[in-house]
């Protein structure tokens, strides 16, 4: 019913914008369209309260804990990610569903989005990471992708089998630099958390993100998380910032939720200078490509180091990498784990049966 009602839909959403918090929805829902059946009234007041206080015809998706990422194409169906597989849903949104929709999660959160900035990055108050963009960039936009906070604490026997399983629990409890790599949606993150909960609850831990995600059940945890510049262009503190301040904030252990940039840099000369036990992650196809990353993205840093120093310090930084792949399933899981053994080398030590 309310997809084929928008004009009413605006028209109790003006009402609501002027008369305040406390006015009643029902009330100006009969005033408006008093022939309305019960089911097509309730059905009504529930996408109003969902535009005013929650994130508009959205708002019903969030309900499913399952549904790991919600995608917004510009005018058309919804799609979500469920179990790891993309699926389109009932709900279509109109131009103007998603212009409220826009204006909605932009607020909160300080950022503008318009044809003089039409990208912008940003983290719910959930933890969700959100990513808009608005025409000109946009051909079909606006487009919205809200990652959602599910992360759940999971142990090793999630994604791997004994045998990986303990050889992970023995890099951590060695205290061993361990690198997890991966592709976008294959897990990391969640990965890098299970693996962190295993470093001893008396450690110090001072963990840098850019969307603030990990949960380790320590006593001692510092969180820092990065910020972007406003509106105005000032106040940007960006991870590369973090990790140089966490360094001096007598870290016993260093947990980088991802590397993307000239960080990786101050990540590996960090891990060279005594900083032991350090996790983080980065994209990647494979152990040896997660060195070439490293290598790639310290270059990034401008600093000027020549790539054979490079490869050497990060041959001493790095021990292990734990690869994790999503399977056609959907599944995530350990798919290879790797000891560094030289420069821009590494030895297999062991691989999931395909």
């Amino acid at each position: 019913m309310t997809s084929a009602h928008p004009v009413l839909l605006d028209q109790v959403h003006r009402d609501l914008l002027d008369l305040g918090p406390t006015a009643d929805v029902e009330s100006i829902i009969s005033r408006h369209a008093p022939l309305l059946s019960v089911p097509e009234r309730d059905a009504l007041v529930q996408r109003v309260i969902a535009r005013r206080d929650g994130l508009g015809p959205i708002e019903e998706l969030f309900a499913d804990p399952d549904v790991s990422e919600v995608m917004v194409n510009g005018p058309g169906p919804v799609w979500i990610e469920r179990h790891g597989k993309l699926e389109p849903q009932a709900l279509v949104l109109s131009r103007d569903d998603i212009d409220h929709l826009v204006e909605r999660l932009v607020a909160p959160i300080g950022r503008r989005v318009d044809r003089s900035s039409p990208c912008v990055d940003g983290r719910l108050a959930d933890g969700s990471r959100l990513h808009i963009v608005v025409p000109p960039v946009a051909l079909d936009g606006p487009y919205i992708t809200i990652r959602r906070f599910v992360l759940r604490t999971l142990d090793l026997a999630a994604f791997a089998g004994a045998e990986a399983a303990n050889q992970i629990r023995d890099a951590v409890l060695r205290g061993e630099n361990i690198i997890v790599s991966g592709g976008t949606g294959a897990g990391k993150t969640t990965m890098l958390n299970a693996v962190a909960t295993l470093i001893e609850p008396t450690s110090r831990i001072v963990t840098v993100e850019d969307s603030a995600e990990l949960r380790l059940p320590h006593p001692h945890v510092i969180r820092l998380e990065a910020r972007p510049e406003s509106a105005e262009g000032v106040g940007l503190l960006t991870i590369r910032d973090l990790v140089r301040n966490a360094l001096r904030m007598r870290p016993d252990r260093l947990v980088v939720g991802e590397v993307r940039g000239g960080e990786a840099l101050d990540l590996v000369q960090a891990l060279n200078t005594g900083h032991r036990g350090c996790l983080s992650t980065v994209h990647a196809n494979g152990p040896l490509d997660a060195l070439h990353r490293l290598e790639t993205l310290a270059l990034l840093s401008g600093d000027g180091v020549p790539l054979e120093a490079l490869r050497t310090q990060i041959a001493n930084a790095v021990d292990f990498v734990v690869h994790v792949e999503r399977g056609s399933d959907g599944k995530r899981q350990v798919a290879a784990l790797a000891r560094v053994c030289g420069p821009a080398e590494v030895d297999l030590v062991w691989e999931a049966s395909r």
